[in-house]
């Protein structure tokens, strides 16, 4: 009986062992009573009294395992027939259990999102201390950083116990029968001792590996050891082909090991003693570091601010004006990615207060079916409190049951939101785990607790005040039925004009113009390395020769490159010009998008001409060149320009790096483009003409037909003039216009599923409302119909009955929207957040939902025989 002690003390209240103690008391107190009265002394009779009670511990020990053995025997009787109860009723069960499952799935799945993405530290030791470092330019844009910057910070900072840096190029791995791409990524020094992380098998790098000229090495990922090396044991004594050369294998990061870039599968040592890393002007790595303990961001911060300021007066020319930026990993990780999963967990909590209220208004109704069986036991001596355990018993077996499939639903919702949100930050790591499980033990509780609270103890109030004459009818005099009706409805209003305002700003998205084409536009990447760069004029030509190459395909009717992002995908790197002919009081400096294009991007794209000259293709292969041309857009002119004479032929100097570079010649004025994103106005933008700015442009060609079509020619093409090259990230441009916005569509798509999902139940609870009023004044339409009352009449009073309610949830639910919908912020395009089309479309589809829901109890109303009714009755 151990366990039932132990389940005493959880459970029992102080009330329960103060009567206790009193009943002992009482009972010695009695006999010492009595042996005073047979003349026993009063300590004598004490005496007597204690010992014929035996001992008072084991007595109340035996008093408190029957009183949890009876608690238990009442809970186990109330849940075996609360069983049977619901069996007789099988169509309600299966769909109230339906109906929560429905509810707990769609939130456990969505918390779970949530909850990998926000609240779960990144998987690395001590991840809280992981931060990410970056280089400001004029105080406010970051950048990369100068290798030998980062190598200064990493020496010279007292507050992290190390910084490591990386950058990446796609390569081609030869071990197939074809050259396959590969993401690489180059690091620093620190790289194991950052993460936290060491390999699986075998070493990281060590410090000869890099020095420049030292022997080369690679870590490949578990992922590459299993699919291209078939799990090799014996994997440290082979090498990885790329390109024309093969390098060692010297560790295998585990499985769980997650890089920044989740592509990444091979990392090399970065020589940071080369002489191409020795400049400060030029900047590549992104870097991140691991605090000492106790440190905060905004302490490191403050410490490599001042290491910087140092490093500034050592070096004025490259050094002067830069800052620098230290954020929690996380928090970079995760980006916005916040702002969605919230907006959808607050719509599934919604939904599944909605199934929770229709629920309890059928617990409502059904318990009035019932009053005859809840009548007899109040007859029978049963007490407002047995008769409420009992039926909230009932609900908490529902709440059980739709828990269990509430996680099978979570666990495919989880699957399917995996694959329909594969760029979510974090999302591979998202699964039903223990946390998730007590989540959903929560939200059963939950539900049981919202479902059945107000039915049972309405339904045993009403027993005990009417002495077993239980009568729970449902009219416009008892409104607790349409209270929660009107809840539903109300809530329903408000998801829904959230979900129709999203879904109509990415239907006016669908309309934008962007200035450029974007159909019949392929577009593709061929790997390349940036040590290519150190040889910028054949870099250049073999680029250009691709663009030739592939303009002469049949069904291509133009070819060009552009540098790090396609048209129109949201991409914003703001670059800062000078005004080389600047004088005066005129505009000196220009804040604008700076993009690298090849000479044939405008005719490619479809972007006109508006003054000026075309791009030409340069000849001498300097990227530097201080006529380089450059071409500008119309919005560039008017907002920074429009007090010259004309735009073409000023040059414009960048001077957003440590150090401005030469200046450019503006050729020609292009028209606006959407280019840093469809969801963004044309802002200024500045293009330079350059074929290769790095080593893996993006190509476009334009076809004349469908340009899935051309893959195949444009593969063997490719295959044709670079041998060692792979062709990856091949697709139509609107498919990855599409791509960008992916997240924009599931959120819409999730939240109009949720939304109908949330007036279906709306809809049900209200016809199943009135219908039960309907029927429990059956007896009074009947006598009504007998006297002569129209049809029309009955039809209009119950009609209006529940339209009365519809109105004044849709005002609440409109009220609601409107502060909702201010919580939107960026989410929004080419709409208000109290967008009258929006708001209009809701009222009607909710106004004639409810208006059909309301109509058809109405009219089978009237529709009654009176003399059949009244002989029923």
């Amino acid at each position: 009986m151990g366990w039932m002690r132990r389940l005493t003390n959880t459970l029992r209240s102080g009330r329960v062992e103060r009567d206790i103690r009193r009943e002992v008391a009482f009972h010695i107190a009695e006999r010492v009573d009595e042996l005073r009265a047979e003349g026993v002394s009063d300590e004598e009779a004490a005496r007597r009294a204690r010992a014929a009670f035996g001992n008072p511990t084991l007595q109340a020990e035996r008093t408190r395992d029957a009183d949890v053995t009876r608690i238990a025997d009442t809970v186990l009787r109330d849940v075996r027939y609360a069983v049977h109860t619901l069996c007789r009723t099988p169509g309600f069960t299966v769909a109230a259990i339906a109906t929560l499952a429905l509810g707990i799935g769609a939130n456990t799945a969505v918390f779970s999102a949530l909850d990998t993405v926000l609240f779960r530290p990144l998987p690395f030791p001590d991840a809280d201390r992981l931060v990410d470092v970056r280089q400001l330019q004029a105080g406010r844009t970051e950048s990369f950083i100068a290798p030998p910057r980062l190598s200064d910070w990493a020496r010279l900072n007292s507050s992290f116990e190390a910084i490591t840096g990386y950058y990446m190029d796609d390569v081609s791995e030869m071990s197939g029968d074809f050259p396959e791409r590969v993401r690489r990524a180059f690091v620093t020094p620190g790289f194991v001792e950052v993460w936290g992380v060491a390999p699986a098998i075998g070493r990281g790098f060590n410090a000869e590996e890099h020095r420049f000229g030292g022997p080369s090495a690679i870590i490949i990922s578990e992922r590459f050891w299993g699919t291209r090396m078939a799990a090799d044991p014996n994997v440290l004594q082979r090498q990885v082909r790329l390109g024309s050369g093969a390098v060692p294998i010297v560790g295998v990061m585990p499985s769980t090991f997650r890089f920044p870039d989740r592509n990444v599968d091979l990392w090399s040592p970065s020589q940071v003693d080369a002489p191409y890393a020795q400049s400060r002007e030029a900047t590549w790595y992104t870097a991140v570091g691991r605090l000492r303990p106790g440190v905060r961001a905004s302490q490191a911060q403050a410490d490599l601010r001042a290491v910087q300021d140092g490093l500034a007066a050592i070096y004025p020319d490259t050094d002067r004006g830069l800052g620098v930026a230290v954020v929690p990993l996380k928090e970079r990780t995760v980006a916005g990615a916040g702002a969605s999963l919230w907006l959808l967990f607050g719509a599934v909590t919604v939904l599944l207060v909605i199934a929770c209220t229709n629920i309890a208004a059928l617990l409502l109704a059904r318990a009035a079916h019932r009053r005859h069986e809840i009548a007899v036991r109040v007859s029978l001596g049963a007490s407002r409190l047995a008769v409420a355990a009992q039926l909230l018993t009932e609900t908490a077996v529902l709440a059980i049951a739709a828990g269990g499939a509430g996680l099978i639903v979570a666990y495919g919702a989880t699957l399917a939101l995996k694959r329909a949100a594969a760029d979510l930050p974090r999302i591979d790591e998202m699964a039903i785990d223990a946390r998730v499980l007590l989540y959903t033990l929560a939200c059963t509780l939950a539900v049981a607790f919202l479902c059945g609270i107000l039915p049972a103890f309405r339904t045993a109030s009403g027993a005990a005040a009417r002495g077993g004459q239980l009568r729970t009818q449902v009219s416009t005099r008892s409104p607790i039925q349409w209270i929660l009706v009107g809840a539903q409805v109300a809530l329903s209003v408000a998801l829904l004009t959230v979900a129709g305002l999203l879904a109509r700003s990415f239907f006016e998205l669908s309309r934008v113009d962007p200035g450029f084409q974007t159909d019949r536009i392929l577009t593709f990447r061929v790997s390349g390395s940036w040590a290519e760069t150190s040889d910028y004029p054949r870099l250049l030509q073999r680029i250009d020769s691709s663009i030739d190459a592939l303009a002469a395909l049949p069904g291509v009717e133009a070819a060009a490159t552009t540098g790090w992002a396609l048209p129109g995908v949201p991409e914003q790197w703001e670059s800062r010009f000078d005004i080389a002919e600047a004088s005066g009081a005129g505009v000196s400096s220009i804040v604008a998008e700076g993009r690298a294009v090849s000479p044939e991007y405008f005719a490619t794209m479809g972007i006109p001409l508006v003054a000026g000259e075309p791009c030409r293709r340069t000849t001498g292969g300097d990227p530097q060149d201080p006529e380089q041309p450059l071409m500008v857009n119309r919005a560039l002119v008017d907002h920074f320009l429009s007090d010259r004479p004309s735009a073409i032929g000023l040059h414009l100097r960048d001077v957003s790096g440590a150090q401005a570079r030469p200046a450019g010649r503006i050729s020609g004025i292009v028209g606006n483009a959407r280019e840093r994103g469809l969801d963004r106005d044309p802002g200024p933008t500045v293009y330079w003409c350059s074929s290769a700015p790095n080593p893996t442009p993006y190509f476009l060609v334009r076809t004349a037909g469908d340009p899935r079509s051309s893959v195949q020619d444009v593969r063997l093409t490719m295959k044709a003039i670079e041998p060692l090259r792979s062709v990856y990230e091949i697709a139509p441009l609107e498919e990855r216009l599409g791509d960008a916005f992916a997240e924009n569509r599931l959120r819409t798509a999730l939240l109009a599923l949720f939304a109908a999902s949330a007036l279906s139940l709306s809809i049900v609870g209200l016809y199943g409302t009135l219908s039960y009023v309907i029927s429990q004044r059956r007896r009074e339409v009947g006598l009504r119909l007998a006297l002569g009352a129209g049809r029309g009449r009955i039809v209009s009073h119950f009609a209006l009955l529940g339209m009365r309610v519809v109105g004044l949830a849709c005002a609440i639910g409109l009220g609601l929207a409107l502060i909702a919908s201010r919580t939107l912020g960026g989410m929004l395009f080419g709409v208000t957040p109290s967008d009258p089309m929006t708001f209009g479309a809701v009222l009607a589809i909710v106004g004639g939902a409810t208006a059909l829901a309301v109509l058809l109890p109405a009219t089978r109303a009237a529709w009654l025989e009176p003399m059949r009714v009244l002989r029923e009755q």
